[in-house]
Order: structure tokens, then sequence, then C-alpha cells
């Protein structure tokens, strides 16, 4: 697929990258990624794969956009309260780069629809803000078959990771999914919403960029993946900290004697 005098002058900087060039300029242009949330994670995360020309950018949210949003999702504008997050970013992201495909799903991703709209990209970023639709997402991406590159945050906090289950480790096991570093589904008001606790605006800013990365990473396939480990991020001490992550051999999911076969066998409703 040839790049065009425009898509030439925009990407300079990523052709000259020996590790993108026009082939994998050409790969991000052919590329199919679904985010997950249009908010504080998803705003710079859809901003920055926008900007380095993936070709074809799916946003999943039923919300509109609220003045309280904007101190931290800067996709979006004073003048579009009231929008659709899905209308607001994508009209965003094509005034950045109005080669990029912008499909929207305005609509909350349900066991009902998730298999069938994540089933339709190559890889998922999921930045939303519960965990009842993280379960969701992992467990849909693992019957899929698709890359999950997974972001959250908390006050000054956030952690990033990536998951592949449909694949397996050098060692020969699965690489975890999100059960075998969450376990069973929280009850609701363990972890409260950042409308209750607050949040530093800036931070989503800080996770939504690396989870951007990362997902070009993966379609690029170079650098380290962050498949079975686990990045996390203290703002106020400015310090990173990584672990290993394991596959569960007693998780529900992908574990020894699974229990939960489709995504109509588990609860994800908000507890």
């Amino acid at each position: 697929m040839a790049l065009s005098p425009d898509e030439i002058e925009r990407y300079a900087r990523h052709l000259v990258l020996h590790e993108v060039g026009g082939p994998g300029q050409n790969r991000l242009k052919e590329a199919k990624v679904l985010v997950i949330g249009a908010g504080g994670i998803g705003a710079p995360l859809l901003y920055y794969l926008a900007a380095a020309g993936i070709g074809t950018i799916g946003i999943i949210d039923h919300d509109t956009v609220s003045l309280s949003n904007l101190q931290r999702q800067i996709i979006h504008t004073t003048a579009r309260a009231g929008l659709a997050k899905t209308s607001s970013a994508r009209e965003t992201m094509q005034g950045l780069n109005p080669h990029v495909h912008v499909v929207e799903h305005a609509y909350r991703i349900t066991a009902e629809n998730a298999l069938e709209v994540i089933s339709g990209y190559d890889i998922v970023a999921d930045g939303c803000d519960n965990f009842p639709t993280r379960y969701l997402v992992s467990d849909a991406c693992y019957f899929a078959k698709k890359t999950l590159v997974s972001a959250a945050v908390g006050q000054f906090d956030g952690q990033l990771s990536t998951f592949k289950p449909h694949e397996f480790s050098p060692d020969g096991t699965p690489w975890p999914t999100y059960r075998c570093l969450m376990g069973e589904l929280p009850p609701r008001g363990l972890f409260p919403a950042c409308e209750e606790a607050g949040i530093l605006g800036a931070l989503p800013g800080v996770l939504g960029s690396m989870q951007a990365m990362e997902v070009i990473k993966e379609v690029l396939g170079i650098g380290d993946s962050l498949a079975g480990r686990l990045l996390m991020y203290d703002a106020l001490a400015t310090r990173f900290f990584e672990t290993r992550l394991a596959w569960n051999p007693g998780n529900m999911l992908t574990g020894d004697h699974p229990s939960i076969t489709s995504l109509q066998q588990s609860n994800y409703i908000d507890r």
C-alpha cells in the first residue's frame, strides 16, 4: 500500500526510524485498533494512535461530554458538552489526521455485543473506568484471540500491561490473562470511582500515552511486549515499578479446569 505524498511528509519522523520505515508505516496504516472508552485514558490514547497513522480506529463509549470531563479528557472541548464522546473524539482525531478512519460505537459494550465488535479489530486497548467492563473486555479478547493492552488509574497511580492468553509464553504456558492478575471481580465499592475519589488530571495522560506506545509496538512487532509484566506508576513519588505476571492454572478462564467457556457464563454486572 503506497503512502501518498501527504502521508510521506506527515510521517517523516517515523519513516527515518529503522524499526518503522515504509513497511512499518504501512502496517500502522493497515491496522485496526479498538479503544474501549473515550475518557481520561482513552483521550490521549486515541489522539496518539491517530497521529501515528493507525488506519482504522474504533471507539466504543456510550457517554456524552460533560464539563467535569475536561480536566483530564483532552480530546474533547467545552463547545462539545452534551455531544456523544465518540463523535467528539472522532472530530478531534480527523482534524489532526484526515487519513484515519474512525468508527463510532456509541453504545455500552456488553456480553451480548462484545465478541462481534472486538472480532472486527486486530488489537484492543482498554481504558475504561470500571472493573466489570475490564473483565468483560479481557474475557472477550481471549475468546476472540485478540491482543489486549490494558491501562487503569487511581488518584495518583496507574498500571499498564498487555494480555495475550491465546498465545504461549517461552516456558510453554499461556500468557497470563487479566483474571490471573486480579482474580475474581471485586465487589462494588471496594475501589471507588474517580467521581468519588478524585483524580489528578495529568495522570491518565501519562498512562494513555504509554498505552498508545504499547499498541504501536504490538502492531509493528518491535521492542519487548508487556505480556507477562505489569508496569506500575506512582505519580507522587515519580517512580515506576515492574512485576512479573504468571499464568494462574486455577483461574476460571484459562486454567487447567476452566469454568467460563463463553461470555454468557460469567456475571459482568457491577456488584
